[in-house]
């Protein structure tokens, strides 16, 4: 089965209209669920007390932030190799959603670091990582729509995000490689998960919740620019037709 047959505007259309419900209940039934146990059910930390419950909005953002690079990354790299516009329309539609993500995970982090090392802000690995994905996000959206060829715009913007990718592990490995304030990973790790489990279960729940609204959303805004491109062949036709 050739990669066209997913490239196919109506067949997406078409698969995304069944799908977007089911989607989109799984989405909010995840938030929902997830905040609640997140900040009534879950205990505080013995540590760091009530603070800990933006925990539950700050890692899920992280990881979409992540997970949201990764997906238009993948998208760039198809319409490149394939010239498939419906990749580009993927990664046009993820940068938005992903930049979003990405600035709520720094809010977050920037609320939670204030009880915990006394500063909204410093400059250690992890968090300065984090804002140059913002700014490759916010790159991708000035870059796309800066010329007056779309061709040009979608062709230097997706190398862009193809380069900018090698920012994706020096996120996950900063605390790693380097010393930063930041914890070690205590839920994707070699051995399990190191967290208790009354708090992993909200933390996975409003992951979940974050990566289906990407999909939710991302199919949304596919759905919004293919139908945008039809009225404007239509019209194009009307023009040529009228005048001719």
């Amino acid at each position: 089965m050739s990669i066209q047959r997913f490239a196919n505007p109506t067949r997406f259309l078409r698969l995304s209209r069944a799908v977007q419900p089911w989607v989109a209940g799984v989405t909010v039934v995840s938030a929902v669920v997830g905040l609640y146990l997140g900040l009534f059910v879950a205990p505080p930390d013995y540590q760091q007390g009530e603070s800990v419950r933006i925990m539950y909005v700050h890692v899920p953002a992280s990881w979409a932030a992540l997970f949201s690079y990764v997906g238009m990354a993948a998208a760039a790299a198809v319409g490149l190799i394939w010239k498939h516009p419906l990749a580009d329309m993927a990664a046009k539609a993820t940068a938005p959603i992903g930049a979003a993500f990405t600035f709520l995970a720094l809010v977050t982090g920037s609320l939670w670091g204030k009880p915990m090392w006394g500063t909204y802000w410093v400059w250690d690995a992890r968090l300065t990582s984090m804002l140059v994905l913002l700014f490759l996000y916010l790159g991708y959206i000035a870059l796309v729509n800066a010329f007056d060829d779309p061709s040009r715009g979608t062709k230097s913007s997706s190398i862009l995000v193809l380069v900018g990718a090698i920012n994706v592990p020096i996120i996950k490995f900063s605390v790693d490689w380097w010393n930063t304030l930041h914890q070690p990973a205590s839920v994707i790790k070699l051995g399990g998960p190191s967290i208790d489990p009354a708090m992993l279960w909200p933390l996975l729940l409003m992951a979940a919740g974050f990566t289906t609204y990407y999909f939710w959303v991302v199919m949304l805004r596919i759905r919004g620019e293919i139908l945008a491109n039809k009225i404007r062949i239509l019209r194009l036709r009307q023009v040529h037709g009228s005048s001719g």
